[in-house]
């Protein structure tokens, strides 16, 4: 698909870069509609976002719709997609690295699982302010 000429932002997508993501990200369903929007624009969207820290619907107008960005997001999401991207950059880096792909080790302390020792409701201590949730918003992706 080609690509729109528009003037690059900092947080776009290198050519190196697009060509170690391109084959991680989901091919387009068989039979429907053919595919329109350009999937290396939704990840530069998607970096944009995230960098300028702004909401879906202040994306600036040159990259796809918000509520498409938005949507590729989600189902990336939920199909694994970016769990299986980061696992193989993960795998990429450690093999660059001459190591295993896998790490073969994991170390806990006991800081980080560190509990009380009452359990049950008694261990935990209660929501304070008003019930009915909390007045901060995120507006941006967590987890890319």
């Amino acid at each position: 698909m080609p690509r729109m000429a528009r003037k690059a932002y900092p947080t776009d997508l290198t050519d190196d870069e697009w060509r170690v993501l391109e084959p991680l990200l989901p091919a387009a369903k068989p039979g429907g509609r053919p595919r329109t929007v350009d999937r290396r624009e939704v990840v530069n969207a998607l970096r944009y976002l995230l960098r300028a820290g702004c909401s879906w619907r202040l994306l600036p107008h040159e990259f796809p719709v918000w509520q498409t960005v938005y949507a590729s997001f989600r189902a990336w999401e939920a199909d694994g997609t970016w769990e299986a991207i980061a696992g193989a950059l993960r795998r990429d880096l450690r093999t660059g690295l001459g190591r295993a792909p896998e790490p073969t080790a994991a170390i806990l302390d006991s800081q980080t699982v560190k509990t009380t020792e009452k359990g049950g409701s008694a261990g935990t201590t209660p929501a304070s302010g008003p019930p009915g949730g909390s007045a901060t918003s995120w507006s941006t992706p967590r987890g890319f």
